[in-house]
């Protein structure tokens, strides 16, 4: 067995403290036979310190497209030549998808929109669309709005957004080769104002990025010490048309590798799968990752791509005995 998953077993399982990021490195540099070994040392570590419950999300996008900012891996950036083009969701249309959402069993619906930060228009939107999903739905409602100010951060705690997801992407060394229009240390901001809000901070990024070994091992140590309540693990979809649309998909053992170092960092934080995983791990993968520390998915499609059906994902749940997250009491 390598020397760090004998520290990993007595640090992360035995005392619940994550490693560093010295530790993640060298995780993430395991030769593939100690792959397996990593994985299930990573899900009695979820099993332990988070439990069986898997929490279950649906994402819908109030505004598509059109975006002002220039990330280099958005089909939504306006600056590129990318197909998506500016579509707005009516109201009537936003509680339909948390409706459907919450058919599924999801507890958890997120509301998305391509802005570096909201106007005045998209936040009396939100404050409509929130109240009319709340009065027809039980589900909790999380926003992804960009970049936010002191009151914008104020207004969302008091329509009742529990969550606020702001992802840094990528490390903090890397992430001017991703983004140039603002910059890591601005989302970190907005991630610091949630947090102080009592909103719970969703943070997470995409792999495959082009960022090295140790500059993932660097993203890792980041969330840590942000130390979100969740972490969505995207890997890189190339999209057509963006900067990075010609880049190479992550390897799935990379893939998987990167899941049990990231739940080795974060014992106690909810790690969702999100985009990419379809491509880049396909269904044995998709386990794998649920046997290796993941303990919460995005069911159905992704903001400009395409998901596994629901029902894959929870029969799969299913086959594992792992139970779906009840809604919480309070909402």
């Amino acid at each position: 067995m390598p020397e760090i998953l004998d520290q990993a077993r007595e640090r992360v399982l035995g005392n619940g403290v994550g490693l560093d990021e010295a530790g993640v490195l060298a995780v993430l540099n395991l030769p593939d036979e100690h792959l397996p070994a990593a994985l299930q040392l990573a899900h009695e570590v979820r099993m332990r310190w988070c439990g069986p419950e898997v929490e279950v999300e649906g994402i819908v996008s109030l505004k598509t497209g059109g975006c002002p900012e220039d990330c280099h891996f958005c089909s939504q950036s306006g600056l590129f030549t990318s197909p998506v083009r500016s579509v707005w969701l009516d109201i009537p249309a936003l509680v339909e998808a948390a409706k459907q959402t919450a058919a599924t069993g999801a507890t958890e619906f997120c509301i998305v929109a391509a802005v570096r930060g909201p106007d005045a228009r998209l936040m009396k939107q939100m404050r409509e669309g929130v109240a009319a999903i709340r009065a027809a739905v039980d589900i909790q409602v999380a926003a992804s709005l960009g970049m936010l100010t002191k009151e914008q951060v104020d207004e969302l705690v008091e329509m009742g957004v529990h969550r606020y997801n702001h992802n840094l992407e990528t490390c903090r060394s890397y992430f001017p080769n991703v983004v140039t229009t603002h910059s890591w240390e601005e989302r970190w901001e907005t991630l610091r104002m949630v947090r102080e809000s009592g909103m719970e901070v969703c943070c997470g990024g995409i792999l495959g990025l082009g960022e090295t070994v140790e500059q993932r091992a660097e993203f890792a140590a980041q969330l840590a010490e942000l130390d979100p309540h969740e972490v969505p693990l995207n890997f890189l979809n190339p999209r057509p048309g963006t900067p990075l649309g010609d880049r190479p998909v992550v390897e799935g053992k990379d893939a998987l590798r990167a899941i049990a170092a990231f739940r080795l960092a974060m014992p106690r934080t909810i790690l969702r799968y999100a985009g990419g995983r379809e491509l880049t791990l396909g269904d044995l993968g998709t386990r794998d990752g649920l046997l290796g520390g993941i303990n919460a998915v995005i069911v159905g499609n992704y903001l400009t791509t395409l998901g596994r059906p629901a029902t894959a994902d929870l029969k799969l749940l299913e086959d594992l005995k792992m139970p779906v997250k009840a809604l919480s009491a309070t909402l």
